[in-house]
């Protein structure tokens, strides 16, 4: 666990504050979406786009995550980092896949396609729904300090213990392009995850984490995600995003 993280979540033994800030459970949701994606990659803005829309779905927690690997071919992308393409790696390791590419979209931990139109994302979170077969969803409150807590309650774990993750993200940005395959173009990105770490693992029995207020930058969400072990099925997810303010 990085420095920054450990100062940046804290397990709590407090319960979980209920408050208007949390979000309320969606049915059967919501479903986790991840977009492994690059600047420099001039196939990836039309998943960038999706992912855009599916941010502001209620039901989704949408995620983009740029890697480092396209940086070499004239453009360096200021939010990829060796972080996120190592989890796009254990992704690849984990659905059996040939190799990474870009864009790839990863829906519920369970299917993956490029998600450069809305008939590949619905096809992918239908999949994915319909081998859903049961929701641990976190739950994410103010607290009275001006921190988060994040809860599950207990439950009966059928695959075993389960990773929870934490990830706070960029809402949005509009980045001219000056070099590379996107030379001259301004792309918008969204959700863009900036650092993230893993909470603990989940038993079943009710847990309770913290995170210090201040943590949660302006413009940013925090998002959390319930899967199980080694990058496996995502059995829970939720996100929690202030209201701008100004």
């Amino acid at each position: 666990m990085s420095k920054l993280a450990r100062r940046s979540v804290l397990l709590a033994g407090a319960g979980l504050l209920a408050g208007r800030d949390a979000l309320a459970e969606a049915p059967g949701g919501p479903w986790a979406v991840e977009l492994f994606t690059s600047q420099g990659c001039s196939s990836c803005p039309p998943a960038d786009v999706q992912l855009g829309q599916l941010a502001r779905q209620p039901d989704i927690v949408a995620l983009s995550f740029h890697v480092d690997y396209w940086d070499y071919i004239g453009w360096k992308d200021r939010f990829a980092t060796g972080q996120t393409t190592a989890r796009q790696r254990a992704y690849s390791r984990a659905l059996n896949q040939r190799y990474v590419y870009t864009p790839e979209m990863v829906v519920e931990g369970r299917v993956h396609q490029p998600g450069i139109n809305n008939r590949q994302v619905e096809t992918m979170l239908a999949d994915a729904r319909r081998r859903s077969t049961a929701r641990f969803t976190p739950q994410i409150a103010r607290a009275p300090d001006g921190g988060l807590r994040i809860g599950l309650e207990a439950a009966k774990l059928e695959a075993g213990p389960a990773d929870v993750t934490v990830f706070f993200y960029d809402r949005r940005h509009s980045t001219p392009v000056l070099r590379g395959e996107n030379e001259g173009r301004r792309l918008d990105n969204f959700n863009i995850v900036r650092r993230f770490d893993m909470l603990g693992q989940w038993n079943g029995t009710r847990a309770h984490w913290s995170v210090p207020a201040g943590q949660l930058e302006p413009g940013q969400g925090l998002a959390v995600i319930v899967q199980q072990p080694d990058h496996g099925p995502v059995v829970g997810a939720n996100k929690f995003e202030p209201p701008a303010t100004g």
